[in-house]
């Protein structure tokens, strides 16, 4: 009965799921992609689908990016980010979806292209620009124009990625590209331009009368023809949508060889159990103990991991692995109940010990250039008298100094809770860990809802003890209402829709999705560390 009611609530969380996926990639719905048809576009997803290799997975970014904000009148916050393999290799796309507002910038869109950028500036893969935009969303233009991660974050990024880093961009103008917004196809290698559908200028022919009152249709003044033959700003010009997609799988595999990677990548071998078995190993109940190790199970390379000090600080499980043939440096949690040498302890809590265990762990994984996955079930560090007095602080911190600064690619899966400075150490998004996913049961925080009612309400609820009273209607009330606030923002989709994680997935696509994560980070041999790392020569 057990297994049923597990089964039938991961099953409802990943409908779910699915339900509310398949409602934003609709972008801004039937009657936009309709329009869009008419005029002899593809839509965004239909650009990317085609883009992408036939029938290999790419996984999208930030889908759920503002989904919950502004109405409903942002799905994906106007733009589709995504990681996949073209013409056989590993690269970033960002595509306008001028369904959404004729696809232009919100404050939440400069965040999702800005993420982007990172995944190819850090994993150093080939990132394309599918530019169809009107430009910034002027009546929220406060949150996309100025600052320090504003608009200019894109072009700095451009121009970082271009003269340094030597990252491969291509751009292909599919629709407008205006004012500020020319920049990031002006600042890219290559730029494509579709004849009779694109228009790139710094301004419309409706400002260009306003401002200089010269009257000009849209091709004259930058359309793909004038741009490639009279201008130069444009290196490629295409009669279609189908014909771009062609020109830019055909400019990716002409560049040059990816870096090989120091990992060898073996025959894959299929997990000991099949993925789905995870929906009847997760409790329906998130406080409720499991076994990590069936997880594993349902992941790794047949089930095997090498497991390293399998009998010491118990809690937390580390050890070599694979998936997919990719080897991986393991560590994860273990829940319920916990016995060994040194007594009974509390599953998902980190001690000093395990600190200890970890760090020691991680610093032999970066020596040998292994890659780190962090499944996430961690409720935080352990407190009160014993563990201060074991040195809990400085053990912490000599787990977070060494996941900090290792060069490794660092991904992250949170299963359940990844509460408190439990979830810092493991890997969390301020740390730049190279990709961050969480299944539909993550639970991202500070703390729980029960355990926040006890923080805030604990005096008033010990005098009423006191006096032999209970706690009356409008008390139970005001708690009742915390936890539902804490049970909210604890959920995974809150934390995707601020771009916190950069994908809920569910159970059964993890390996793959892994899979291509590692394949996309190990692009770059060299230093994982923060958005992007400058080579010691500016050459």
């Amino acid at each position: 009965m057990e297994d049923n009611q597990q089964i039938s609530h991961m099953k409802q969380l990943v409908d779910e799921l699915h339900r509310l996926e398949a409602e934003l990639r609709l972008g801004g719905g039937e009657d936009k992609i309709s329009k869009q048809h008419k005029q002899g576009k593809l839509t965004a997803r239909e650009r990317i689908e085609k883009l992408f290799d036939r029938d290999t997975y790419f996984q999208e970014i930030g889908l759920f990016v503002a989904y919950d904000l502004y109405e409903g009148q942002a799905p994906g916050a106007g733009v589709i980010t995504a990681i996949g393999q073209i013409a056989g290799r590993e690269a970033v796309v960002v595509a306008n979806d001028a369904t959404v507002k004729a696809g232009s910038w919100w404050p939440e869109t400069i965040k999702k292209i800005l993420r982007a950028q990172e995944i190819a500036m850090r994993c150093h893969v080939p990132i394309i620009y599918l530019v169809d935009s009107a430009g910034v969303n002027l009546p929220y233009q406060g949150g996309v124009f100025p600052g320090q991660y504003g608009a200019a974050r894109i072009f700095f990024y451009n121009s970082v990625m271009r003269r340094y880093l030597k990252v491969p961009q291509l751009a292909a103008v599919m629709g407008q590209c205006v004012a500020g917004g020319a920049y990031l196809p002006a600042l890219s290698d290559l730029i494509i331009m579709v004849e009779g559908t694109s228009f790139m200028g710094l301004g419309g022919p409706n400002l260009v009368k306003g401002a200089t009152g010269q009257k000009v249709d849209s091709e004259t003044l930058g359309g793909a023809l004038m741009h490639n033959q009279t201008s130069g700003v444009a290196h490629y010009h295409v009669k279609d949508d189908i014909a771009c997609i062609e020109k830019l799988r055909e400019l990716v595999a002409t560049l040059p060889p990816k870096a090989s990677p120091k990992n060898s990548i073996e025959v894959s071998l299929l997990p000991k159990r099949p993925e789905t078995d995870i929906y009847q190993i997760m409790p329906s109940d998130h406080r409720l103990p499991y076994d990590m190790r069936m997880i594993l199970d349902c992941i790794l390379d047949d089930g095997y991991l090498n497991e390293f000090q399998a009998d010491y600080a118990k809690e937390m499980i580390t050890g070599h692995a694979k998936i997919c043939g990719i080897s991986v440096g393991i560590i994860t949690n273990q829940r319920g109940l916990i016995r060994g040498a040194k007594g009974t302890k509390f599953g998902g809590i980190i001690y000093s010990d395990s600190a200890d265990k970890v760090a020691y762990f991680i610093e032999s994984c970066n020596r040998q250039g292994t890659p780190l996955l962090f499944i996430q079930d961690v409720s935080g560090f352990m407190v009160g008298v014993e563990a201060e007095q074991s040195g809990i602080i400085r053990a912490g911190a000599r787990f977070v100094e060494a996941m900090a600064t290792a060069t490794v690619p660092k991904l992250v899966l949170t299963v359940n809770h990844a509460s408190g400075a439990g979830y810092y150490a493991m890997a969390g998004q301020g740390f730049d860990p190279d990709f961050i996913f969480s299944w539909p049961t993550g639970r991202m925080g500070v703390m729980e809802g029960e355990s926040a009612v006890m923080a805030l309400f604990s005096a008033q609820l010990e005098k009423l003890k006191q006096q032999g009273k209970e706690p009356d209607d409008e008390l139970k009330a005001a708690m009742d209402s915390v936890r539902a606030d804490y049970d909210h923002q604890l959920d995974a989709k809150f934390a995707a829709a601020r771009g916190f994680v950069d994908a809920v997935i569910a159970p059964e696509q993890t390996r793959q999705c892994l899979r291509l994560a590692l394949l996309t980070a190990l692009n770059n041999p060299s230093a994982h560390l923060g958005a992007f790392v400058l080579p010691t020569s500016f050459s």
